[in-house]
Protein backbone atom coordinates (compact mmCIF):
# COMPACT_ATOMS: atom_id res chain seq x y z
CA UNK A 1 0.00 0.00 0.00
CA UNK A 2 3.02 2.47 0.27
CA UNK A 3 2.49 3.21 -3.55
CA UNK A 4 -1.32 5.14 -2.83
CA UNK A 5 0.87 6.95 0.80
CA UNK A 6 3.08 8.21 -2.28
CA UNK A 7 0.34 9.38 -3.93
CA UNK A 8 -1.27 11.00 -1.34
CA UNK A 9 2.14 12.68 -0.30
CA UNK A 10 2.82 14.27 -3.76
CA UNK A 11 -1.05 15.56 -3.54
CA UNK A 12 -0.17 17.23 -0.39
CA UNK A 13 3.29 18.99 -1.43
CA UNK A 14 2.00 19.66 -4.82
CA UNK A 15 -1.15 21.49 -3.44
CA UNK A 16 -0.69 22.26 0.33
CA UNK A 17 -1.23 25.54 -0.40
CA UNK A 18 -5.03 24.83 -1.32
CA UNK A 19 -8.08 23.37 1.01
CA UNK A 20 -7.22 19.41 1.58
CA UNK A 21 -9.44 16.96 3.53
CA UNK A 22 -9.08 14.01 4.01
CA UNK A 23 -12.39 13.13 1.74
CA UNK A 24 -10.08 14.31 -0.90
CA UNK A 25 -6.80 13.15 -0.31
CA UNK A 26 -9.03 9.14 -0.15
CA UNK A 27 -10.53 10.15 -2.79
CA UNK A 28 -7.39 10.88 -4.92
CA UNK A 29 -6.19 7.31 -4.51
CA UNK A 30 -9.42 6.03 -4.43
CA UNK A 31 -9.76 4.16 -0.72
CA UNK A 32 -11.77 4.55 1.85
CA UNK A 33 -11.15 7.03 4.10
CA UNK A 34 -10.92 4.37 7.26
CA UNK A 35 -8.51 2.15 5.35
CA UNK A 36 -6.17 5.27 3.81
CA UNK A 37 -6.14 6.91 7.29
CA UNK A 38 -4.41 3.55 8.88
CA UNK A 39 -2.21 3.18 5.28
CA UNK A 40 -1.03 6.64 5.69
CA UNK A 41 -0.61 6.32 9.26
CA UNK A 42 1.39 2.85 9.08
CA UNK A 43 3.68 4.13 6.52
CA UNK A 44 4.53 7.29 7.62
CA UNK A 45 4.24 7.40 11.22
CA UNK A 46 1.86 10.47 11.41
CA UNK A 47 -1.81 11.23 10.30
CA UNK A 48 -2.43 12.90 6.97
CA UNK A 49 -3.33 16.39 8.37
CA UNK A 50 -0.15 16.62 11.11
CA UNK A 51 2.01 15.55 7.26
CA UNK A 52 0.30 18.60 5.57
CA UNK A 53 0.63 21.08 8.44
CA UNK A 54 4.20 19.88 8.87
CA UNK A 55 4.64 20.75 5.06
CA UNK A 56 2.53 23.91 4.88
CA UNK A 57 4.95 25.33 7.81
CA UNK A 58 7.87 24.03 6.40
CA UNK A 59 7.29 25.86 3.53
CA UNK A 60 6.59 28.98 4.90
CA UNK A 61 10.01 28.74 6.78
CA UNK A 62 11.59 28.76 3.35
CA UNK A 63 9.65 31.78 2.25
CA UNK A 64 10.37 34.06 5.29
CA UNK A 65 14.75 32.87 4.89
CA UNK A 66 14.10 33.48 1.07
CA UNK A 67 11.86 36.22 -0.08
CA UNK A 68 10.42 39.23 1.04
CA UNK A 69 6.57 38.45 1.33
CA UNK A 70 5.02 39.82 4.31
CA UNK A 71 4.27 36.97 7.27
CA UNK A 72 0.12 37.94 6.39
CA UNK A 73 1.31 36.79 2.69
CA UNK A 74 2.92 33.76 3.58
CA UNK A 75 0.04 32.95 6.32
CA UNK A 76 -2.15 32.28 3.27
CA UNK A 77 0.03 30.88 0.89
CA UNK A 78 0.15 27.96 3.23
CA UNK A 79 -3.42 27.88 3.90
CA UNK A 80 -4.00 29.65 6.73
CA UNK A 81 -6.97 31.58 7.43
CA UNK A 82 -5.80 33.61 10.09
CA UNK A 83 -2.11 35.33 10.42
CA UNK A 84 -2.39 35.13 14.10
CA UNK A 85 -2.96 31.22 14.50
CA UNK A 86 -0.29 30.82 11.45
CA UNK A 87 2.17 32.69 13.93
CA UNK A 88 1.23 30.55 16.66
CA UNK A 89 1.08 27.34 15.34
CA UNK A 90 4.42 28.32 14.00
CA UNK A 91 6.02 29.82 17.29
CA UNK A 92 4.89 26.59 18.75
CA UNK A 93 6.34 24.17 15.59
CA UNK A 94 9.82 26.07 15.08
CA UNK A 95 10.51 27.48 18.17
CA UNK A 96 10.87 31.12 17.29
CA UNK A 97 7.78 33.43 15.79
CA UNK A 98 7.95 33.90 12.16
CA UNK A 99 9.46 37.25 12.39
CA UNK A 100 12.42 36.01 14.62
CA UNK A 101 12.77 33.03 12.37
CA UNK A 102 13.25 35.36 9.14
CA UNK A 103 15.75 37.79 10.55
CA UNK A 104 18.11 34.71 11.99
CA UNK A 105 17.48 32.95 8.35
CA UNK A 106 18.99 35.58 6.99
CA UNK A 107 21.39 36.41 9.33
CA UNK A 108 25.18 34.72 7.86
CA UNK A 109 26.30 34.03 11.43
CA UNK A 110 23.92 31.11 11.48
CA UNK A 111 23.29 31.76 15.13
CA UNK A 112 19.90 30.44 17.18
CA UNK A 113 19.19 30.92 20.89
CA UNK A 114 19.93 27.65 22.27
CA UNK A 115 17.37 25.06 22.36
CA UNK A 116 16.66 24.30 26.02
CA UNK A 117 14.95 21.14 27.85
CA UNK A 118 11.28 22.03 28.66
CA UNK A 119 11.02 22.70 32.21
CA UNK A 120 10.12 19.30 34.21
CA UNK A 121 7.97 18.87 37.81
CA UNK A 122 10.38 18.10 40.42
CA UNK A 123 11.05 14.34 41.44
CA UNK A 124 12.92 11.04 39.89
CA UNK A 125 14.14 11.12 36.54
CA UNK A 126 15.03 8.81 33.58
CA UNK A 127 17.53 8.38 31.33
CA UNK A 128 18.65 7.21 27.66
CA UNK A 129 21.72 6.21 26.33
CA UNK A 130 22.61 4.16 22.93
CA UNK A 131 24.22 4.61 20.06
CA UNK A 132 23.71 6.66 16.55
CA UNK A 133 24.40 4.98 13.75
CA UNK A 134 24.64 7.40 10.74
CA UNK A 135 24.55 6.31 6.51
CA UNK A 136 26.02 9.32 4.80
CA UNK A 137 28.58 11.98 5.64
CA UNK A 138 27.51 14.42 8.18
CA UNK A 139 29.13 17.76 8.22
CA UNK A 140 27.46 19.00 11.14
CA UNK A 141 26.91 18.63 14.73
CA UNK A 142 24.24 15.92 15.20
CA UNK A 143 21.75 17.06 17.54
CA UNK A 144 19.76 14.38 19.47
CA UNK A 145 16.60 15.11 21.59
CA UNK A 146 13.19 13.06 22.88
CA UNK A 147 10.38 15.14 22.16
CA UNK A 148 6.35 13.98 22.37
CA UNK A 149 5.92 14.20 18.64
CA UNK A 150 6.49 11.86 15.19
CA UNK A 151 7.33 15.07 13.81
CA UNK A 152 10.60 17.07 14.71
CA UNK A 153 8.95 19.91 16.42
CA UNK A 154 8.42 21.54 19.31
CA UNK A 155 10.43 21.73 22.71
CA UNK A 156 12.58 18.59 23.61
CA UNK A 157 12.51 17.01 27.03
CA UNK A 158 15.80 16.16 26.82
CA UNK A 159 18.39 17.14 24.50
CA UNK A 160 22.30 17.24 23.61
CA UNK A 161 25.06 17.16 20.60
CA UNK A 162 27.26 14.57 19.58
CA UNK A 163 30.20 14.90 17.33
CA UNK A 164 29.04 12.41 15.06
CA UNK A 165 28.03 8.35 14.77
CA UNK A 166 28.84 6.98 18.06
CA UNK A 167 27.50 6.95 21.44
CA UNK A 168 25.03 9.14 22.82
CA UNK A 169 23.40 9.79 26.74
CA UNK A 170 20.25 11.74 27.39
CA UNK A 171 19.98 12.35 31.05
CA UNK A 172 17.21 14.09 33.11
CA UNK A 173 14.78 12.27 30.85
CA UNK A 174 10.89 12.84 32.76
CA UNK A 175 8.98 9.80 32.50
CA UNK A 176 6.66 9.08 30.14
CA UNK A 177 6.75 8.51 26.44
CA UNK A 178 8.75 9.98 24.16
CA UNK A 179 10.62 9.72 20.10
CA UNK A 180 13.90 9.88 19.89
CA UNK A 181 15.08 12.70 17.04
CA UNK A 182 18.26 12.95 15.87
CA UNK A 183 19.65 15.16 12.50
CA UNK A 184 22.62 16.86 11.12
CA UNK A 185 23.49 18.53 7.61
CA UNK A 186 24.73 15.85 5.05
CA UNK A 187 27.13 16.75 1.70
CA UNK A 188 25.72 17.45 -1.45
CA UNK A 189 25.13 14.90 -3.68
CA UNK A 190 26.42 16.65 -6.51
CA UNK A 191 28.94 19.15 -7.84
CA UNK A 192 25.88 21.55 -8.53
CA UNK A 193 26.11 24.70 -6.98
CA UNK A 194 22.30 24.71 -6.97
CA UNK A 195 21.97 21.76 -5.29
CA UNK A 196 20.47 21.89 -1.66
CA UNK A 197 22.36 20.39 1.16
CA UNK A 198 20.07 17.01 2.58
CA UNK A 199 19.45 16.42 6.01
CA UNK A 200 20.33 13.08 7.52
CA UNK A 201 17.68 12.22 10.33
CA UNK A 202 16.15 9.43 12.25
CA UNK A 203 13.10 8.96 14.58
CA UNK A 204 12.59 5.49 16.82
CA UNK A 205 9.43 4.34 17.88
CA UNK A 206 8.09 6.09 21.08
CA UNK A 207 9.84 4.32 23.70
CA UNK A 208 8.32 4.51 27.76
CA UNK A 209 10.78 6.00 30.07
CA UNK A 210 10.30 5.26 33.98
CA UNK A 211 11.39 6.80 37.00
CA UNK A 212 15.45 5.95 37.60
CA UNK A 213 15.02 3.20 35.19
CA UNK A 214 17.80 3.85 31.94
CA UNK A 215 16.96 2.99 28.65
CA UNK A 216 19.19 2.07 26.00
CA UNK A 217 17.78 2.26 22.27
CA UNK A 218 19.88 2.76 18.87
CA UNK A 219 18.99 5.14 16.40
CA UNK A 220 19.42 4.82 12.63
CA UNK A 221 20.11 8.44 10.50
CA UNK A 222 19.80 8.41 7.19
CA UNK A 223 19.06 11.10 4.16
CA UNK A 224 15.37 12.35 4.18
CA UNK A 225 13.11 10.11 2.21
CA UNK A 226 9.57 10.47 1.08
CA UNK A 227 7.89 9.36 4.05
CA UNK A 228 9.12 11.64 6.32
CA UNK A 229 7.63 15.05 7.69
CA UNK A 230 9.95 17.76 7.18
CA UNK A 231 12.03 18.91 10.27
CA UNK A 232 10.28 22.31 11.51
CA UNK A 233 12.22 22.75 14.90
CA UNK A 234 14.92 25.89 14.15
CA UNK A 235 18.28 24.05 14.89
CA UNK A 236 20.96 26.26 16.19
CA UNK A 237 23.40 27.00 13.74
CA UNK A 238 21.77 25.29 10.68
CA UNK A 239 20.54 28.72 9.22
CA UNK A 240 18.32 28.21 6.15
CA UNK A 241 18.78 24.65 4.14
CA UNK A 242 19.14 27.02 0.92
CA UNK A 243 22.33 29.14 2.82
CA UNK A 244 25.22 28.86 0.41
CA UNK A 245 23.00 28.82 -2.64
CA UNK A 246 23.90 31.55 -5.39
CA UNK A 247 20.50 33.76 -5.70
CA UNK A 248 20.75 33.17 -9.48
CA UNK A 249 19.23 29.65 -8.93
CA UNK A 250 15.39 29.69 -9.16
CA UNK A 251 14.53 28.34 -6.14
CA UNK A 252 11.91 30.44 -4.78
CA UNK A 253 8.16 30.93 -6.06
CA UNK A 254 5.87 33.61 -5.28
CA UNK A 255 2.92 32.95 -3.05
CA UNK A 256 -0.12 32.51 -5.35
CA UNK A 257 -1.89 35.30 -3.82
Amino acid sequence: MEHFTRSAITTIRQNYHEPLYLDDLARSVMMSKFYFLRAFRRTTGVTPGRFLSAVRLHEAKRLLVNTSFTVADISAHVCYSSPGTFSRRFTASVGLSPTQYRRIGQDDSGEYPRITPFPVAPGPLGSISGTVHVTGTALSPLYIGAFDSPILQGQPSAWSKIDGAGPFSLNNVPPGTWYLHAVAHGARATSDPCSVSPLLVGTTDPVQIGADAPSRLDIAVGQEDWTRPPVLLALPGFGSQLRGVPKSCDLVGAPAR
